[in-house]
């Protein structure tokens, strides 16, 4: 027996699909959408080509040069099209970066303000002191040369009064501790045969309590003369006095002990450059320049006194001056987290543009003589040179301090505009244009000019363009002036004549 199921009406069957695809459609809007609405926008560009086109046709009727090829010029007007030659393109500066098409983004209207680069304070100089008076034996390392943290910078002879007193009545208690415990042990076995009174135990237990108090409190003296307690350990351990100071470059993001280490005997530089130690906590990649040498070998210095001080540029601050008038307008950017453009002028070439920089912070009083707000935009550094002459490594920075910039700030935001270069309107009295792409020519277009500044201008979006036509993002002055000088022509033939 055969089953037969329900036919649905032909009707409902177009519902049901047109349903589908409305569903479909809602879900995949984005990747069919956009490119949807380009294809609408150049068929409205072809029919409104067109339509300029009939509107001729229909007056060329009285067109004395009707008849003639056309086919070279067709959709060009002569009086407002140019066609370049691959050197007059080149010569202006255009290429498949400057000749690209046109799309809606969000604009940022900014200010610029004079800036330059500076130290991070507390983090960009790294002053190296000698914690104890001694001579220098060695200096390892020479004035501008870059080092990494953990490498030996100098070797100092101690002359310290106070560790040297310190170290040799740690070892004079440890020896009279070493007594007492013998005596104390030879004490045990006589008193339990009675021929010894406990008392006499006794006291020399609480003799030895006295010694290993002082032991204590000579330790932490020694640990605050700079002794880690591997050191003092050592000293116990071998009962010899340490003699020799070794100084280590230090870390930026770490303090410890190893920065410094004492010896009991001196040791040639090569072989504690490979038992130097190692930072493995330090988050601090880069080297660290020896910007200042204040020492030499066979000086004699004094606890406290500088060495020498190491600048880390791995990171900067860019110091920006802004005007009292800006100072609300540089709130709002630092709220909103903005990023900030830095620009460097070369001579001879085009500005450099560092793109995407962070406010780091806002100072919280006016400068009375310049009546300017200092603020700070965080610069990271990178590495333009990397040699090594003679053994030593040289490490030159692309950004130092002292260095001129100026600070782009955005201060206001305009979604879904069009937006160009400066360099690729041209003015001529209160008309705009853009020259626009069309096959080996260039049409000159008519545009207005929402907002200009130095780098950028926002072209309304009325029409007169459509996201993805080709335009020359620059050298539109330059094509201005090549287009008035052929619409100019020869010389008139009937010049002199009178008509």
């Amino acid at each position: 027996m055969k089953i037969r199921m329900p036919k649905i009406p032909m009707k409902w069957g177009w519902i049901f699909a047109t349903l589908i695809v409305v569903i479909v459609g809602g879900f995949t809007w984005q990747h069919w959408f956009p490119a949807t609405k380009a294809w609408v926008d150049r068929t409205a560009v072809s029919f409104r080509g067109g339509g300029e086109s009939h509107e001729g046709e229909a007056a060329g009727e009285a067109d004395p040069h009707a008849g003639h090829d056309h086919a070279a010029h067709a959709g060009h007007d002569e009086a407002t099209s140019l066609e370049l030659s691959k050197q007059a393109i080149r010569n202006i500066g255009l290429s498949d970066e400057t000749i690209r098409p046109i799309k809606l983004e969000t604009f940022r209207r900014s200010i610029t303000v004079p800036a330059v680069v500076v130290e991070r304070p507390g983090r960009s100089r790294v002053q190296v002191a000698t914690p104890m008076t001694g001579v220098i034996t060695h200096v390892h390392a020479v004035q501008g040369e870059a080092v990494e943290p953990g490498s030996l910078l100098f070797q100092i002879r101690l002359t310290h009064e106070d560790l040297v007193n310190a170290q040799t009545d740690f070892v004079r208690t440890l020896g009279e501790l070493d007594v007492e415990n013998r005596e104390i042990a030879r004490l045990e076995q006589v008193t339990r045969s009675g021929a010894v009174a406990g008392k006499v135990l006794l006291e020399r237990q609480y003799s030895r309590d006295k010694l290993n108090a002082n032991l204590g409190a000579q330790r932490e003296a020694l640990r605050l003369h700079g002794l880690s307690d591997d050191q003092v350990n050592q000293i116990e351990r071998e009962r010899t006095l340490l003699r020799e100071l070794q100084i280590f470059t230090p870390s930026i993001d770490s303090h410890g002990e190893a920065e410094l280490r004492l010896t009991q005997r001196f040791v040639q530089a090569s072989f504690v450059q490979q038992d130097k130690p190692k930072h493995t906590d330090s988050q601090h990649t880069g080297p660290l320049i020896l910007q200042d040498l204040s020492v030499h070998k066979g000086q004699s210095v004094n606890a406290g006194e500088t060495l020498c001080i190491l600048t880390d540029y791995d990171e900067l601050f860019i110091e920006g001056l802004a005007f009292e008038q800006d100072i609300r307008q540089l709130r709002g950017a630092s709220q909103n987290g903005w990023k900030v453009d830095a620009i460097i002028e070369q001579p001879g070439s085009e500005s450099r543009v560092i793109e995407g920089l962070e406010i780091a912070y806002l100072a919280n009083q006016v400068d009375a003589t310049s009546r300017t707000l200092n603020f700070y935009v965080r610069l990271p550094n990178e590495v333009a040179k990397d040699r090594r002459n003679d053994g030593n490594r040289y490490v030159e920075w692309r950004y130092v301090p002292g260095q001129r910039m100026q600070l782009r700030v955005p201060v206001e935001e305009m979604p879904e505009q069009i937006v160009v270069p400066v360099e690729a309107v041209a003015s001529e009295g209160a008309e705009a244009f853009v020259f626009q792409q069309n096959g080996s020519h260039f049409d000159r277009v008519p545009v207005h000019v929402k907002y200009r500044d130095q780098y950028s201008a926002v072209i309304d979006n009325d029409g007169s363009l459509f996201p993805g036509d080709v335009i020359a993002m620059r050298g539109a002055h330059q094509m201005q002036m090549a287009l008035k000088n052929k619409s100019g022509g020869g010389v008139d033939p009937h010049a002199g004549h009178n008509h």
